[in-house]
């Protein structure tokens, strides 16, 4: 398995509650082929430029461990959800 890890910025006028079920969605998707590592919840931050209009994101890091293919369904669901604004995917074994 390899280490990865994804943050991704939530739209800031959500719920509280539907920004905790965007994070445990991907983390559902991460566990149905991979192992969960950390999963650091960074808040509110500002943008370094405005993303639909807005100047503030929600950002949530979470280190995994998956197969090579798991990254690319992750990033697939990602773009398609309206509440993720940005996100990355980053191969942390990779120099």
């Amino acid at each position: 398995m390899t280490n990865y890890e994804v943050m991704f910025i939530i739209d800031p006028t959500l719920e509280d509650d539907k920004k905790d079920a965007t994070v445990e969605a991907v983390k559902g998707i991460i566990a149905a082929e991979g192992e969960v590592g950390n999963v650091d919840v960074w808040g509110m931050k500002k943008l370094a430029y405005p993303i639909q209009k807005k100047t503030e994101g929600y950002y949530v890091v979470i280190e995994f461990k998956a197969q090579p293919t798991l990254p690319k369904e992750l990033d697939r669901r990602l773009k398609i959800s309206d509440n993720v604004m940005r996100h990355l995917i980053v191969n942390k074994d990779e120099k």
